[in-house]
C-alpha cells in the first residue's frame, strides 16, 4: 500500500476541538462490510448492535499528566512531553530542541526539580534524569498537563483552571485504571458508566487490557511504502481473567468486539505471537512490547468488529481501519462522514464496523 492512498480532504471545521456535553451522544456512523451499508445513529445506540455471546475489549490505559513546561538557566522555556521510564533514565520529547546540550539542567520550578540531560536521540528525544529522585508519577501529578493532540488548540500554560480539569476528565475513559499513556484510547471517550453497565446487564461480556498509548501514535509515514515504516514500541499486557472471557466467547461463537485501533493491535500481536509459535491458542495472558503495524492486505485473526473514531489523512490508525474494512469502504464511509459533519478526530465522533 501507498502512502498516497492513506489520503482525503477534511474541511478543517470537523476537527473537533471540544467533546460534546454528553459523551454518549456522539454521532455513531455504523458500516457493514458484507453489503457496504452505512447507517446514522447516536452512540448510545451501540447496544443494539452487540448480543449476549459478544465480548467487548476495552483499552484501561490512564493518561498521565504527561505535558509538562520548564526552562533553561538562561530563562528560555522548554516545552517537554514524558514518554517512558527504563533502566536508563525518563524518555521526554523536548521543544525547543536544538540549543539544548548534553549536561545541562533544565528547572521544573512548581516541583522544585531539576532535569539533567544525559542523551540526546533523535526527533527531539531526551534521555534525562530527575533531581532529586522522583517518580514519573509524582513529578507529572505536580506540574503536567493533559496531553492533548497538536490538533488540539489550547495555550496550557495560561490554561484556564477550570479549562483544564474539563480536559483531564474528558480525555480519559471513565474505566482508565493503569496510568502510562501520553495519549487517550479515544474510542472508548464515548462511553457512560450507565451505558457500560446496560452492556453488561444485557448479557454483553467485557475484557480489560492494556496498552500504553505513546507518542508515536501521533508520528506520521514518512515513506511511500508502508511496508518501509516502522511503528514505535508500545507496552502491553493481557491478563488471565481477559484472557480466559475472551476464550470463553469464542468458544461460544460470540465475536471480539475491539474498543479502539489499540486493542485491535493488542489481540492481534496475541495472534501474530501464536503463529510465530505455531500455537493455535492466540487468546492467551501476555504482556510485553508491541510495534506491529497493520495495514493492507491483512487478516484479522482476532477481531470480529471494530469501534474506532475518524483519523488523520496519512496515520497509521488510518492505515489499520483500512485494513480491516478495505480502503474502498473506508473512504465511501469517510466521504458519507465529511458530507454529513461528523465531528472528527480525539474528540469527535465514533463508527463502528460490523
Amino acid at each position: 500500500m501507498r502512502l498516497a492512498e492513506l489520503q482525503y480532504d477534511l474541511p478543517p471545521e470537523l476537527i473537533a476541538q471540544h467533546p460534546v456535553e454528553r459523551r454518549d451522544a456522539s454521532r455513531l456512523l455504523v458500516l457493514h462490510r458484507a453489503s457496504g451499508q452505512i447507517e446514522h445513529r447516536v452512540f448510545r445506540e451501540c447496544v443494539d448492535y452487540f448480543a449476549r455471546s459478544d465480548c467487548l475489549v476495552l483499552n484501561d490505559t490512564r493518561v498521565l499528566p504527561a505535558r509538562f513546561f520548564c526552562r533553561r538557566a538562561t530563562g528560555g522555556h522548554v516545552e517537554g512531553l514524558f514518554l517512558h521510564e527504563d533502566e536508563a533514565g525518563w524518555r521526554v520529547l523536548l521543544k525547543p530542541s536544538v540549543r539544548l546540550r548534553v549536561g545541562e539542567r533544565l528547572r521544573c520550578d512548581a516541583a522544585d526539580t531539576t532535569l539533567l540531560l544525559t542523551e540526546r536521540a533523535d526527533r527531539g528525544e531526551w534521555l534525562v534524569r530527575p533531581e532529586p529522585t522522583v517518580t514519573p508519577l509524582d513529578l507529572l501529578t505536580r506540574i503536567g498537563h493533559t496531553p492533548l493532540p497538536p490538533y488540539i488548540r489550547r495555550n496550557e500554560r495560561q490554561a484556564a483552571p477550570e479549562r483544564e480539569r474539563a480536559d483531564a476528565e474528558r480525555y480519559q475513559t471513565v474505566y482508565a485504571q493503569r496510568p502510562g499513556a501520553v495519549a487517550a484510547p479515544t474510542a472508548g471517550l464515548h462511553f457512560t458508566p450507565e451505558l457500560l453497565a446496560e452492556l453488561t446487564a444485557r448479557g454483553v461480556q467485557r475484557a480489560d487490557v492494556t496498552l500504553h498509548v505513546g507518542a508515536g501514535t501521533f508520528t506520521p509515514i514518512e515513506v511511500d511504502d508502508l511496508a518501509l515504516h516502522k511503528l514505535h514500541a508500545e507496552w502491553f499486557e493481557v491478563p488471565a481473567a481477559a484472557a480466559t472471557t475472551m476464550q470463553a466467547t469464542r468458544a461460544a461463537g460470540g465475536r471480539l468486539i475491539a474498543v479502539g485501533t489499540t486493542v485491535t493491535r493488542v489481540l492481534e500481536t496475541l495472534a501474530q505471537a501464536a503463529t510465530d509459535a505455531a500455537d493455535d491458542a492466540s487468546l492467551k495472558a501476555s504482556s510485553g512490547w508491541t510495534n506491529i503495524f497493520l495495514y493492507p492486505p491483512y487478516r484479522f485473526r482476532n477481531v470480529d468488529a471494530l469501534l474506532t473514531n475518524f483519523h488523520l489523512p496519512g496515520s497509521t490508525l488510518l492505515a489499520l481501519v483500512m485494513a480491516f474494512a478495505s480502503p474502498d469502504l473506508i473512504r465511501t464511509a469517510y466521504r458519507t462522514a465529511i458530507e454529513q459533519r461528523y465531528r472528527f478526530y480525539s474528540y469527535g465522533d465514533a463508527m463502528l464496523i460490523l
